[in-house]
């Protein structure tokens, strides 16, 4: 990453305006094209240095569904399972935790339903249970990460 790339991370992680042409005002605060910001986004994200340019919605209220799930993966299939677990368009974000539930990971989907069958697809490829931790009251917390 460079300076400007650094930049449009720490700025975006403030929020994109909802305008007629948000990539061309968000640009101009960089000061780079609107192309070169689109760019720059396209090549953080194939090369991973970005996972995910979008917005974040309360899916609940349209009548989706998140939830936080854990896995007991052993250590020898564990990049196995993640492959598995990551590539499910469903899965938002999945980490390994030094625990018995080694696996922790979110699904967003579009209702209840869905969930519960992202769930038994999971557990039928992977072979390993599932355990769904629905939320029972949500918090914000505003987490940015100065680059």
């Amino acid at each position: 990453m460079d300076a400007i790339d650094r930049l449009i991370v720490n700025l975006m992680q403030n929020g994109f305006s909802i305008t007629d042409s948000p990539y061309r005002e968000a640009a101009g605060l960089i000061g780079i094209s609107e192309e070169e910001l689109i760019e720059r986004l396209a090549r953080m994200l194939e090369s991973g240095v970005l996972t995910r340019f979008g917005p974040l919605f309360q899916i609940e209220r349209i009548g989706g569904a998140f939830t936080l799930a854990a896995m007991s993966v052993p250590k020898a299939d564990f990049e196995h399972v993640a492959a598995i677990v990551n590539a499910m368009p469903e899965v938002a974000h999945n980490y390994e935790r030094e625990h018995e539930l080694n696996m922790w990971f979110v699904l967003a989907t579009e209702s209840p339903e869905r969930t519960r069958e992202a769930i038994a697809r999971i557990e039928r490829e992977t072979g390993c249970k599932v355990i769904d931790l629905p939320k029972c009251r949500e918090y914000f917390v505003g987490l940015k990460f100065e680059v």
